[in-house]
């Protein structure tokens, strides 16, 4: 799956999910194998590669710095029309991360305005059949709830067909 050389986009890595959803990832969702780790998505697109100089990054890292490390639990699979995904608990700190950034840059909206709701989520399976949705997520429903801790947001960037992380941005809230 192609991507938009310089794509940017602010993701919570979730790096204990990777044992539980990983194969069905690498699988069952394209951008697995674009580099694309299990996450939640704090904002997708971001700004151009060219407008992430030195004072960005640093309101990043403030902005983000303001915000306590939480704990999460996925307890469950949902789904989208084309999406089956890890539903977080609570999704409040999700939210409200994206809140923030959409306050201070409003002309990138969550996933180019695309969306009328925000919806937290880790995908573990993207435009498949139903089937395929329904084996991976009885397959998952014996390995959750899955439990993490939210200590930083990350800057990943795209060069086309690959994702690279860019920069991590710590909370240190509390």
């Amino acid at each position: 799956m192609p991507y938009r050389v310089g794509q940017t986009a602010l993701w919570v890595v979730v790096e204990e999910a990777e044992p539980v959803v990983g194969e069905s990832r690498r699988r069952f969702d394209a951008s697995a194998s674009a580099g694309v780790p299990a996450h939640v998505t704090v904002l997708v697109p971001f700004l151009a590669p060219d407008r992430l100089d030195d004072d960005v990054l640093g309101e990043l890292a403030e902005l983000f710095g303001a915000h306590a490390p939480f704990a999460v639990r996925f307890a469950e699979c949902r789904r989208f029309p084309d999406v089956l995904y890890l539903a977080p608990e609570p999704d409040a700190p999700f939210r409200e991360l994206t809140e923030a950034v959409m306050a201070r840059w409003p002309e990138v909206p969550p996933y180019g305005d695309r969306f009328a709701k925000v919806v937290p989520h880790l995908t573990v399976a993207h435009r498949q059949s139903g089937g395929v949705y329904d084996g991976v997520a009885a397959a998952l429903a014996g390995r959750l709830p899955l439990r993490a801790r939210v200590a930083a947001v990350e800057l990943w960037a795209s060069g086309g067909s690959r994702w690279r992380r860019r920069a991590r941005f710590p909370l240190h809230g509390r």
